[in-house]
Protein backbone atom coordinates (compact mmCIF):
# COMPACT_ATOMS: atom_id res chain seq x y z
CA UNK A 1 0.00 0.00 0.00
CA UNK A 2 1.32 3.47 -0.48
CA UNK A 3 1.93 6.10 1.59
CA UNK A 4 2.76 9.51 2.24
CA UNK A 5 5.51 11.36 0.44
CA UNK A 6 7.00 12.62 3.08
CA UNK A 7 5.78 14.35 6.92
CA UNK A 8 5.67 17.90 7.21
CA UNK A 9 7.64 19.27 9.31
CA UNK A 10 6.89 23.54 8.97
CA UNK A 11 4.05 24.64 10.32
CA UNK A 12 2.48 25.98 7.42
CA UNK A 13 3.48 22.34 5.43
CA UNK A 14 1.62 21.04 8.48
CA UNK A 15 -1.37 22.81 8.20
CA UNK A 16 -1.69 22.23 3.95
CA UNK A 17 -1.63 18.85 4.89
CA UNK A 18 -4.17 18.79 7.09
CA UNK A 19 -6.33 20.52 5.38
CA UNK A 20 -5.74 17.91 2.82
CA UNK A 21 -6.63 15.19 5.05
CA UNK A 22 -9.91 16.92 6.28
CA UNK A 23 -11.15 17.36 2.84
CA UNK A 24 -10.54 13.33 2.10
CA UNK A 25 -12.26 12.72 5.05
CA UNK A 26 -15.12 14.34 4.03
CA UNK A 27 -15.10 13.27 0.48
CA UNK A 28 -14.49 9.70 1.44
CA UNK A 29 -17.17 10.03 4.02
CA UNK A 30 -19.75 11.41 1.19
CA UNK A 31 -18.97 9.67 -1.89
CA UNK A 32 -16.82 6.25 -0.60
CA UNK A 33 -13.65 5.32 -1.51
CA UNK A 34 -14.33 4.60 -4.80
CA UNK A 35 -16.27 7.61 -5.68
CA UNK A 36 -13.37 9.58 -4.23
CA UNK A 37 -10.31 11.35 -6.46
CA UNK A 38 -6.72 13.08 -5.82
CA UNK A 39 -8.42 15.99 -7.74
CA UNK A 40 -11.67 15.96 -6.03
CA UNK A 41 -9.98 16.35 -2.70
CA UNK A 42 -7.46 18.71 -4.13
CA UNK A 43 -10.26 21.34 -4.64
CA UNK A 44 -12.22 20.77 -1.27
CA UNK A 45 -8.61 21.67 0.16
CA UNK A 46 -8.28 24.82 -1.94
CA UNK A 47 -4.60 23.32 -2.95
CA UNK A 48 -3.12 22.38 -6.34
CA UNK A 49 -3.04 18.89 -7.56
CA UNK A 50 1.04 19.23 -7.51
CA UNK A 51 0.43 20.36 -4.17
CA UNK A 52 -1.74 17.11 -2.96
CA UNK A 53 1.28 15.07 -4.82
CA UNK A 54 4.34 16.89 -2.63
CA UNK A 55 2.83 14.85 -0.32
CA UNK A 56 1.02 11.75 -1.00
CA UNK A 57 1.43 9.65 -4.47
CA UNK A 58 -1.99 8.45 -4.24
CA UNK A 59 -5.79 7.92 -2.96
CA UNK A 60 -4.00 5.05 -0.78
CA UNK A 61 -1.97 6.82 0.88
CA UNK A 62 -4.40 9.29 1.71
CA UNK A 63 -6.15 6.80 3.46
CA UNK A 64 -3.16 5.81 5.31
CA UNK A 65 -2.01 9.10 6.50
CA UNK A 66 -5.71 9.17 8.12
CA UNK A 67 -5.42 6.05 9.79
CA UNK A 68 -2.20 7.33 11.10
CA UNK A 69 -4.09 10.61 12.14
CA UNK A 70 -7.21 8.99 13.74
CA UNK A 71 -4.71 6.71 15.58
CA UNK A 72 -2.93 9.22 17.19
CA UNK A 73 -5.88 11.21 18.51
CA UNK A 74 -6.65 7.86 19.41
CA UNK A 75 -3.60 7.07 21.77
CA UNK A 76 -3.88 11.36 22.50
CA UNK A 77 -7.05 10.81 24.52
CA UNK A 78 -6.27 7.59 25.90
CA UNK A 79 -3.32 8.88 28.01
CA UNK A 80 -5.70 11.55 29.76
CA UNK A 81 -7.93 8.38 30.61
CA UNK A 82 -5.34 6.28 31.48
CA UNK A 83 -3.63 9.20 33.79
CA UNK A 84 -6.54 10.26 35.70
CA UNK A 85 -7.35 6.57 36.84
CA UNK A 86 -3.97 5.53 38.19
CA UNK A 87 -4.15 9.22 40.39
CA UNK A 88 -7.97 8.36 41.57
CA UNK A 89 -7.65 4.40 41.39
CA UNK A 90 -11.08 3.95 41.77
CA UNK A 91 -13.45 0.56 42.35
CA UNK A 92 -13.81 -2.18 39.79
CA UNK A 93 -16.94 -0.83 38.63
CA UNK A 94 -15.94 2.82 38.13
CA UNK A 95 -12.76 1.54 36.48
CA UNK A 96 -13.91 -0.51 33.85
CA UNK A 97 -16.79 2.26 33.37
CA UNK A 98 -13.83 4.64 32.52
CA UNK A 99 -12.05 2.31 30.94
CA UNK A 100 -14.60 1.00 28.35
CA UNK A 101 -16.46 4.81 28.05
CA UNK A 102 -12.99 5.91 26.57
CA UNK A 103 -12.57 3.17 24.11
CA UNK A 104 -16.04 3.71 22.75
CA UNK A 105 -15.57 7.28 22.21
CA UNK A 106 -12.65 6.14 19.97
CA UNK A 107 -14.82 4.72 17.67
CA UNK A 108 -17.62 6.83 18.20
CA UNK A 109 -16.03 10.50 18.12
CA UNK A 110 -15.71 10.32 14.28
CA UNK A 111 -18.03 7.12 13.64
CA UNK A 112 -17.92 7.51 9.17
CA UNK A 113 -14.22 8.11 9.35
CA UNK A 114 -13.55 4.96 11.60
CA UNK A 115 -15.87 2.70 9.71
CA UNK A 116 -13.90 3.62 6.52
CA UNK A 117 -11.00 2.93 8.00
CA UNK A 118 -11.77 0.00 9.58
CA UNK A 119 -14.28 -1.20 6.37
CA UNK A 120 -11.90 -0.11 3.57
CA UNK A 121 -8.54 0.78 4.03
CA UNK A 122 -5.99 -1.77 3.22
CA UNK A 123 -4.12 -3.88 6.05
CA UNK A 124 -0.44 -3.11 6.48
CA UNK A 125 1.72 -4.65 8.00
CA UNK A 126 2.54 -1.34 9.74
CA UNK A 127 -0.95 -0.66 10.28
CA UNK A 128 -1.50 -3.90 11.83
CA UNK A 129 1.62 -3.56 14.44
CA UNK A 130 0.28 -0.41 15.22
CA UNK A 131 -3.22 -1.60 15.94
CA UNK A 132 -1.15 -4.53 18.25
CA UNK A 133 0.59 -2.00 19.67
CA UNK A 134 -2.38 -0.11 21.22
CA UNK A 135 -4.19 -3.29 21.87
CA UNK A 136 -0.81 -4.34 23.73
CA UNK A 137 -0.92 -0.76 25.83
CA UNK A 138 -4.15 -0.93 26.84
CA UNK A 139 -4.44 -4.21 27.55
CA UNK A 140 -1.32 -3.61 29.90
CA UNK A 141 -3.25 -0.87 31.43
CA UNK A 142 -6.13 -3.36 31.68
CA UNK A 143 -3.66 -5.68 33.96
CA UNK A 144 -2.72 -2.82 36.08
CA UNK A 145 -5.79 -2.02 37.30
CA UNK A 146 -6.64 -5.46 37.80
CA UNK A 147 -3.76 -6.17 40.30
CA UNK A 148 -4.53 -3.21 41.99
CA UNK A 149 -7.82 -4.12 42.69
CA UNK A 150 -6.67 -8.29 43.26
CA UNK A 151 -9.05 -9.27 40.84
CA UNK A 152 -8.52 -10.68 37.41
CA UNK A 153 -7.97 -14.64 37.86
CA UNK A 154 -4.62 -15.99 38.11
CA UNK A 155 -3.39 -14.60 34.93
CA UNK A 156 -4.42 -11.56 34.75
CA UNK A 157 -2.46 -10.25 31.84
CA UNK A 158 -4.10 -12.84 29.69
CA UNK A 159 -7.52 -11.73 31.32
CA UNK A 160 -6.82 -7.85 30.57
CA UNK A 161 -5.60 -9.05 26.63
CA UNK A 162 -8.85 -11.35 26.12
CA UNK A 163 -10.94 -8.66 27.98
CA UNK A 164 -9.70 -5.72 25.21
CA UNK A 165 -10.00 -8.07 22.46
CA UNK A 166 -13.62 -8.65 23.57
CA UNK A 167 -14.52 -5.32 23.97
CA UNK A 168 -13.29 -4.13 20.43
CA UNK A 169 -15.57 -7.12 18.66
CA UNK A 170 -18.13 -6.14 20.94
CA UNK A 171 -18.23 -2.30 20.04
CA UNK A 172 -17.96 -2.99 16.55
CA UNK A 173 -20.62 -5.48 16.60
CA UNK A 174 -23.13 -3.73 18.88
CA UNK A 175 -22.02 -0.46 19.70
CA UNK A 176 -21.61 1.21 16.40
CA UNK A 177 -24.62 -0.74 15.13
CA UNK A 178 -26.68 -1.39 17.90
CA UNK A 179 -29.51 -4.60 17.26
CA UNK A 180 -32.99 -3.60 16.56
CA UNK A 181 -34.73 -2.09 19.59
CA UNK A 182 -31.49 -0.95 21.51
CA UNK A 183 -29.68 1.77 21.80
CA UNK A 184 -26.05 2.60 21.83
CA UNK A 185 -26.03 3.77 25.72
CA UNK A 186 -27.76 0.54 26.27
CA UNK A 187 -25.10 -1.57 24.59
CA UNK A 188 -22.38 0.38 26.39
CA UNK A 189 -23.69 -0.04 29.23
CA UNK A 190 -23.83 -4.36 28.79
CA UNK A 191 -20.24 -4.50 27.95
CA UNK A 192 -19.61 -2.90 31.29
CA UNK A 193 -21.66 -5.14 33.20
CA UNK A 194 -20.17 -7.57 31.40
CA UNK A 195 -16.86 -6.90 31.49
CA UNK A 196 -17.40 -6.65 35.78
CA UNK A 197 -19.18 -9.43 36.17
CA UNK A 198 -16.55 -11.44 34.14
CA UNK A 199 -13.58 -9.88 36.47
CA UNK A 200 -15.73 -10.66 39.12
CA UNK A 201 -16.51 -13.97 38.49
CA UNK A 202 -12.72 -14.56 38.08
CA UNK A 203 -11.79 -13.32 41.64
CA UNK A 204 -14.37 -15.66 43.02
Amino acid sequence: MSTPRKTPRQQRSEFTFEAILDAAARLFHRHGYAGTTTNKVAELAEVSIGTLYHYVPNKDALLYALAERHLRQGVHSLADVVASLRADEPPLDETVRRLVTAFVDLHTAQPQLHRLLWDQSPRTPEGIDQLRQLERALADEVEYHLRRLEVGGADPGLTALLAVQAVEAQIHGTVLAPPGGRTTEECVAAVIDNCVGSFSRQWM
